[in-house]
């Protein structure tokens, strides 16, 4: 039954795949090939989220953790991995988050790519993103958890660009891919370093002697270092790429480009919490290393801050959502770095919920105004769909942590724990956290403002037009605003309360010298209640400037034009990286393709040759002239040359 979970997706992806790749005879064949595969694939997810709950329950409420090996995969020399599914409480909540978010936007899809021209490819790609994401939480070594890694980023690719046809699509898949590939390089480092200090890739090898390993050095780049502090900054510049952390977190803005239910399962349950998870699964190695957790709590709560201060001047309503979910992985990462793994988990379970919420809310919105994405073009829309208005709203409060709502119960104590950890770094993320609370609050209430109240910026065929979604896309909306609604409630005494150590088991390490978790619950009342005042406060802002007196953000975006035009251009990183690095790549290739490649490879060889093979026979095509008497001559100099060689060679 527990592989089932897994491999569930896959047999709905073949399906549908195969599916995509038939060619229907008529319309109608057509049709009815995409109800199958958007049926099968939504059936196959059904069970899996079903299952998984089963699961959840065993492993954490009944039988307890348990390993399934299902076969030998690599065994050479020191190498044996085997391929098995590694089940405690983590790969448990993961399996559950993953599988209800995936299963809704599954539903969801059915209606919004309707009228797509490739159904079953869509859903197929679907199914194949969620399994490799459930390889990745269910792996018991680090070479089946880069299997599933390396999945996730290739079935990003495909559903970024899946509207191949259009060449911002293609852009964005290619970035996606490439910034990716950066991060993994060092991914892939750590792991070479790991089998390297511990001659294994296996976790339960790897966990064991982590302590024993604790004081080891490594030599890299020719000088020595701390092992584990070495191997835990590698693991986490990978995570940084697939969780879209400072420096590594221009692709994510862009995989706008992709249908929206991608952005959704992207942003909420796979790829973007891939490297949350990782640094989770590997809290025996980060727990004793001081430096590399004080890199991620630094580079988490700059990642926060950065990315909502863009988020407030963002136009596209997907690209401010999306850049709320880069600020809030800063807010699980800086959790992580002051070792409060089960709080930076839990606000990852949360924000699926209402990441998935907002971003197929978005989607409605979208669908309902005729494909405009620009909030300066909406306006007043709340009473032609309000079901999708109110989901909106629990999606928004949800994230701003309004009580009782999700957000309230996981990014708080996130907040208290950063607080609590009694470090210069804990203090540096938890008074950006708290500033970055308030911006998101305030992009949260301009967005619900700008797209739902006010006068409509819409032209009157755009507005007689507008709808409320199918049913089939309004029922998975309902499910996730239950999930942002309840699930904080709910999962916080598990997840952070008494009951967390009994809950977590084995399957998170942390040291008794970082008890920043247990601290959190007895911080001052000032910081419990400095969340909660920065959000009210953030959402009061917005309905001022965008409903009382709209004229203020135009009027601040002049007089500041140098900051809003920062802001705006997301502090120019595509633009800086475009010429350190993508002017000079481009300068670089075609140097080698006109030079190396052009003119010497070719030059020399294939077209060299050629070229005088070509030259040569010209020159002797001239001696076939024709004329007897030029062949008689050449005939007589013939003669002359072997009578000549035979007197001087003293032959005979």
């Amino acid at each position: 039954m527990y592989t089932a979970v897994v491999f569930l997706p896959l047999f709905g992806a073949f399906f549908a795949g195969a599916l995509a790749f038939a060619a229907p005879a008529s319309k109608t064949v057509k049709a009815r090939h995409d109800k199958i595969a958007q049926w099968i694939t939504c059936g196959c997810m059904m069970l899996s989220a079903l299952l998984a709950m089963n699961l959840f329950y065993d492993i954490v409420f009944g039988s307890g953790p348990v390993t399934i090996e299902l076969l030998n995969w690599i065994d050479s020399g020191a190498m044996e991995v085997s391929w098995a599914l590694r089940l405690d409480t983590l790969t448990a909540v993961m399996l559950l988050t993953v599988s209800i978010t995936s299963t809704m936007i599954h539903v969801y899809s059915i209606g919004y790519m309707h009228h797509d021209s490739s159904v079953p490819r869509f859903m197929s790609y679907l199914s194949l993103f969620t399994f490799f994401m459930y390889m990745l939480v269910t792996s018991d070594n680090l070479v089946q958890l880069f299997f599933g890694w390396e999945g996730v980023g290739v079935m990003s690719y495909l559903l970024i660009g899946f509207w191949y046809d259009r060449p911002a699509a293609n852009a964005a898949a290619i970035k996606a891919f490439v910034v990716n590939r950066v991060g993994d390089f060092g991914f892939l480092l750590g792991i070479f370093a790991i089998f390297l200090l511990f001659d294994s890739v296996n976790f339960d090898v790897i966990f064991t002697a982590a302590p024993g390993k604790a004081a080891d050095t490594m030599t890299f780049l020719g000088s020595e270092y701390h092992a584990l502090t070495v191997i835990s900054l590698l693991l986490f510049f990978g995570a940084m790429g697939k969780s879209a952390q400072l420096g590594l977190h221009t692709w994510l803005p862009d995989a706008m480009e992709g249908p929206t239910p991608v952005s959704a399962l992207i942003h909420a349950a796979t790829m973007v919490t891939a490297g949350v998870f990782l640094v989770a699964r590997m809290s025996p190695l980060f727990e004793y290393s001081d430096t590399a957790l004080a890199v991620v709590t630094i580079v988490g709560g700059s990642t926060a801050i950065f990315a909502a201060t863009i988020g407030c001047v963002q136009n596209d309503i997907k690209r401010v959502i999306a850049y709320s979910t880069c600020s809030q992985l800063g807010y699980m990462f800086f959790a992580l770095g002051v070792s409060a793994y089960p709080a930076g988990i839990f606000h990852l379970m949360t924000h699926a919920y209402f990441k998935a919420l907002l971003f197929l809310g978005a989607g409605s919105v979208i669908h309902a105004m005729s494909d405009e994405q620009d909030m300066r073009k909406m306006g007043g829309i709340a009473r032609k769909i309000p079901f999708t208005y109110v989901m909106m709203w629990i999606g928004s409060l949800a994230l701003v942590g309004i009580p009782p709502f999700s957000g309230f119960f996981s990014k708080d104590m996130v907040l208290e724990a950063a607080f609590a950890s009694q470090t210069g770094v804990g203090a540096y993320a938890f008074v950006v956290g708290v500033l970055a609370a308030l911006l998101t609050a305030f992009y949260s209430g301009r967005l619900l403002f700008m797209t739902f109240h006010g006068k409509s910026r819409a032209s009157k065929k755009v507005m007689d037009h507008i709808h409320e979604s199918p049913k089939v896309m309004l029922i998975p909306l309902l499910v996730l605003a239950v999930g942002a609604a309840f699930a904080g409630y709910i999962g916080y005494e598990y997840f952070v309360g008494g009951a967390a150590d009994d809950f977590w088991g084995g399957s998170i390490l942390i040291l008794p010298a970082h008890d920043a978790l247990e601290a959190a619950h007895h911080v001052p009342g000032w910081v419990k209640l400095a969340p909660l005042v920065v959000g009210v406060g953030g959402i009061a802002l917005a309905f001022v400037m965008y409903i009382l007196a709209p004229g203020i953000p135009g009027a601040l975006a002049n007089t500041f034009k140098g900051l809003h035009k920062f802001l705006l251009n997301k502090w120019y990183f595509d633009e800086l990286y475009d010429f350190l690095f993508v002017k000079p790549a481009f300068v670089l290739g075609r140097a080698f393709w006109k030079t190396g490649d052009g003119a010497v490879i070719d030059g020399v060889g294939p077209d060299g040759v050629a070229a005088a093979t070509l030259k040569l026979a010209r020159r002797m095509a001239r001696l076939q002239s024709g004329y007897l008497y030029h062949y008689a001559f050449a005939m007589l100099g013939g003669v002359v040359v072997l009578i000549t060689w035979y007197l001087f060679s003293g032959v005979g």
